[in-house]
């Protein structure tokens, strides 16, 4: 039987391992950093481990604190359920005290079960599968939806008891070597425009055109920051990008077409006085750089959960379709861009 949620704290505060597992991707993982911070707080002394998605652990790792980040593959696909046995033997032998989960997914919450942590703390899903519930000693409901995803689990702690402070907080120490990196590649350089003009569906970018004549007018403006275009190393977003630069007038300052891992474009986001994208991992990133951002969306029912809050961003929605996002223009973005 679960106990009350707000006594996990008070049992589990003499753990000496705990593990935060949330295997959801690079926004989920950034999504995340604000709870850790809170967690490493409440436990100062204990081994704090996190399990995330084997590509966004490299976020994961910059966060000062964190003793482990073990990976779980999910992309394209995860393992089938009999490949876990792996997975469960490694989280058994490292005899974890107490599970956090604040994600709630099947295959998360089954994760939480088999580590044999005696104590397990989980956030109520919107959907309950029927073995849900027995997989954690101590449940919160916090619920889903109209706000940030960061704020809801940073919610989930004082729902367990869990101390916090006054207010969410992003904080993420870069290798020295990532800033040399990508000083080098920008010759020192600050307070540019970062654009990344690609997600990983059609359906969620901008129109080519639209997107051409932003960047274009953006170039333009000699009195503004210079412009940086960048895009996953991966065939589909270097194609696009390649078709932009040829229908711009004049090139960009730079463009790193695959170019950056993922630490060099946080710090290169971390450089830029605007970033301007649509719903990727790197509007995420953004948001954990402090970079305020330009971002365009499709409307719909759950995206008040993904976009940046604040006076420092700006979204501006258009309406999903397989040609990209429809109803909205260069010209609103500009606007949008302007007002801040």
């Amino acid at each position: 039987m679960n106990e009350q949620g707000r006594s996990f704290y008070e049992q589990a505060r003499d753990a000496r391992r705990l593990l935060v597992l949330d295997l959801g991707f690079l926004g989920d993982s950034v999504h995340l950093i604000p709870a850790l911070h809170e967690i490493r707080r409440a436990w100062p002394d204990a081994q704090l481990d996190v399990m995330a998605e084997t590509r966004a652990r490299q976020i994961l790792q910059i966060v000062p604190g964190l003793d482990n980040v073990l990976g779980y593959p999910r992309f394209p696909k995860g393992p089938k359920w009999y490949e876990n046995f792996g997975y469960v033997k490694d989280l058994r032998a490292r005899q974890y005290d107490a599970v956090i989960n604040l994600n709630g997914s099947d295959r998360s919450s089954i994760l939480t079960w088999a580590s044999g942590a005696k104590w397990r703390l989980g956030r109520v899903p919107p959907k309950q599968s029927a073995f849900w519930p027995h997989c954690f000693t101590h449940t919160v409901d916090v619920p889903h939806g109209g706000r940030p995803v960061f704020v809801q689990r940073w919610e989930c702690l004082p729902a367990a008891g869990i101390p916090v402070s006054v207010a969410p907080e992003f904080a993420v120490t870069l290798p020295a070597e990532v800033v040399a990196a990508v000083d080098e590649k920008l010759d020192g350089e600050h307070g540019y425009l970062h654009i990344s003009p690609c997600t990983t569906q059609d359906q969620k970018e901008l129109p080519m055109e639209e997107l051409a004549k932003l960047v274009a007018a953006l170039i333009a403006d000699k009195s503004g920051p210079k412009v940086v275009i960048s895009c996953a190393p991966n065939e589909r977003e270097k194609g696009k990008v390649a078709e932009l630069l040829k229908r711009l007038p004049e090139p960009p300052w730079r463009v790193f077409a695959g170019e950056l891992s993922l630490l060099e474009l946080a710090e290169t986001m971390g450089r830029a006085s605007r970033h301007f994208g649509g719903d990727s991992g790197a509007l995420h990133l953004a948001l954990m750089m402090n970079t305020p951002t330009v971002s365009w969306f499709r409307d719909y029912e759950g995206k008040d959960e993904w976009l940046p809050p604040g006076d420092q961003h700006r979204t501006v929605l258009g309406q999903e379709s397989p040609n990209g996002l429809q109803g909205l223009s260069a010209e609103q973005l500009l606007r949008a861009y302007r007002e801040v």
